[in-house]
């Protein structure tokens, strides 16, 4: 009796099943979601080639997700480092490899959780940012439409000359590249002249001697082959060169809790491996750019490495309650009204400003 019932609906089961196929496949590809990522510039470095390009190569590998990364480092796009929210914003894009200080014209609160001063090393930087990352975040959301999914620094941003220098104070009268007006104000201070300057542009800038002096973290110095041109590296930290990793809303509502969960617990892994990374980083380029020993991820030059003074030591600490902080305060208010008093409540305490 079964047998002769499979039989007459055999005819019938055939086209069910394709129709069936049919009316899922559009489901199935509406999961598939492409990701369009503008990635640190290749000019950087060990971070973008080693830790950052692989993540997002791998990324639809390791959360199971139906993704496909279709990753582009920022110089290979023709796009400044100082655009990136707009772009974001104007929807071009889905995931960025955000450059804090350099988009702080467009959004001051960058620059809050890396003010001169404020974060001279890894553990107090550690505290700054998590501390200020969830006003951050909400106004990154509001006004670009941008998540942060987490953080990670380039290391102590230092000074690096083609001219002798034996400590801080010997910059005066100097034109030194900066990538945020917190430490242009700094520069001010000690009779500099900052020159703001994209970071690809600061090679040719000192061959060519339109600056004395340029300030970076050690790997991305040496990756960029500053090390070629400068003589002398003053290893002290003003701040940490921020970066962070911030995807569309619009995105980012396209996936389901579980996906969201997924990506999210990727990307943490991720900055916590760079935070212990670039440590490795810095402390290994200071060696290489002055040809000492071991120097395993850069190459050897013959910059000369200028000791830290006590006395330059105490003039950056007191650089966030007397420069960076009263500079940036009112700028910050000015597009967000309640963004120092945030600040002073969440970092203020960890850093000594009140």
């Amino acid at each position: 009796m079964m047998s002769s019932i499979k039989h007459y609906l055999a005819p019938f089961i055939a086209p069910i099943a394709l129709s069936a196929l049919m009316l899922s496949a559009p489901a199935i590809q509406a999961q598939n979601i492409t990701l369009k990522v503008i990635g640190q510039p290749l000019a950087t470095g060990n971070i973008q080639k080693n830790r950052e390009q692989p993540f997002f190569e791998q990324l639809a590998a390791k959360t199971g997700l139906p993704i496909t990364v279709e990753y582009k480092p920022l110089d290979t796009l023709g796009i400044k480092d100082t655009e990136q929210l707009r772009i974001m914003k104007a929807g071009l894009f889905d995931m960025v490899s955000l450059r804090f200080s350099q988009n702080s014209r467009d959004e001051p609160a960058l620059i809050g959780m890396d003010l001169v001063g404020g974060s001279p090393d890894y553990e107090k930087s550690r505290k700054v940012v998590d501390a200020w990352l969830p006003i951050l975040d909400a106004r990154l959301q509001k006004q670009f439409g941008i998540k942060l999914l987490g953080h990670w620094p380039f290391g102590p941003q230092m000074i690096f000359c083609k001219k002798p220098i034996t400590q801080l104070s010997d910059v005066k009268g100097m034109k030194i590249r900066v990538a945020d007006q917190s430490m242009a104000k700094f520069l001010e201070l000690v009779g500099a002249t900052p020159v703001p300057m994209a970071f690809t542009e600061v090679h040719q800038a000192l061959s060519l001697g339109v600056i004395d002096c340029a300030v970076t973290g050690p790997s991305s110095a040496n990756s960029a082959a500053w090390s070629e041109i400068v003589t002398h590296q003053l290893p002290l930290g003003f701040q940490m060169s921020m970066n962070g990793y911030g995807i569309s809303l619009k995105t980012w509502n396209r996936l389901k809790p579980d996906q969201q969960a997924k990506l999210q617990a990727a990307f943490t892994e991720l900055t916590n491996d760079i935070w212990k990374y670039s440590k490795e980083l810095s402390d290994d380029a200071l060696r290489c750019n002055e040809g000492s020993d071991p120097c395993t991820t850069g190459k050897k030059y013959k910059v000369k490495t200028v000791p830290v003074s006590e006395a330059d030591i105490k003039l950056v600490g007191t650089a966030i309650d007397k420069v960076s902080f009263p500079a940036w305060a009112p700028v910050c208010d000015k597009t967000n009204p309640t963004c120092s008093a945030d600040w002073k409540k969440t970092v203020g305490p960890i850093v000594g400003v009140k």
